[in-house]
């Protein structure tokens, strides 16, 4: 048996406004962490998500289903090739579930 899983993990390009301040903390946790803004943001809300326990009530139940998305994820033109999958080891902290990560993109 492998010592290390490997998970394929697919990942859009989303465009998302933040505050100044909320942008610069960004940068600086991801700094500290030694990780990228995506990386940061992705695994904040992974784990907002599974801690969260009225929001995995809620995603059981069929008006989950039918939300309206706000997320303005960028579709990549015909020509354009797809943003490529990265492989990452899992690690404890990280999902093995996880559909996207979240491009930071700042617009104050």
């Amino acid at each position: 048996m492998p010592l290390l899983e490997v998970v394929q993990t697919h990942y859009v390009s989303a465009s998302i406004r933040l505050t100044e301040t909320t942008a610069s903390q960004l940068d600086q946790y991801a700094a500290f962490i030694h990780a990228t803004a995506d990386e940061v943001i992705d695994q904040a809300l992974v784990y907002v998500f599974s801690k969260d326990r009225d929001f995995q009530e809620f995603l059981r139940t069929p008006e989950a289903q039918r939300i309206s998305p706000t997320l303005r994820v960028r579709r990549p033109l015909a020509n354009e090739p797809a943003e490529p999958s990265r492989r990452k080891p899992v690690s404890v902290a990280q999902s093995t579930s996880q559909t996207a990560a979240i491009a930071a993109g700042s617009k104050a």
